[in-house]
């Protein structure tokens, strides 16, 4: 009875490895089929990092890492917008206006 149990729990854990590793190559192939979205959105992320960052260093106010938060939010759902009217995807030109208004928002964050 004991060997039942651990082979359940090992194929539980193999279920469950696998099932991550599925996750990790699903979003790679994603990457790799929309880099323009995964460029704007890795800006997005390391954006919110930086934001969260100076709040907690005291170099921006609550008030001033919402309106920070709530910038990048409209650019985010900007980009999603762009791309369900393009099969999933954003042409070069959307990405160049969607970089602009993180280039925007960035030279907000600390000062």
């Amino acid at each position: 009875m004991l060997r039942v149990s651990r082979f359940s729990v090992l194929m539980l854990l193999a279920i469950f490895v696998m099932s991550f590793t599925g996750i990790a190559v699903a979003e790679t192939k994603w990457q790799k089929n929309h880099p323009r979205r995964a460029e704007v959105n890795k800006r997005l992320n390391n954006q919110n990092k930086r934001i969260n960052r100076e709040l907690k260093q005291g170099k921006i106010t609550p008030a001033q890492a919402r309106q920070l938060k709530k910038q990048d939010k409209q650019i985010r759902q900007e980009e999603r917008s762009m791309a369900t009217q393009n099969g999933g995807h954003i042409t070069p030109a959307e990405q160049k206006a969607l970089n602009q208004q993180e280039n925007a928002v960035s030279r907000e964050i600390g000062q």
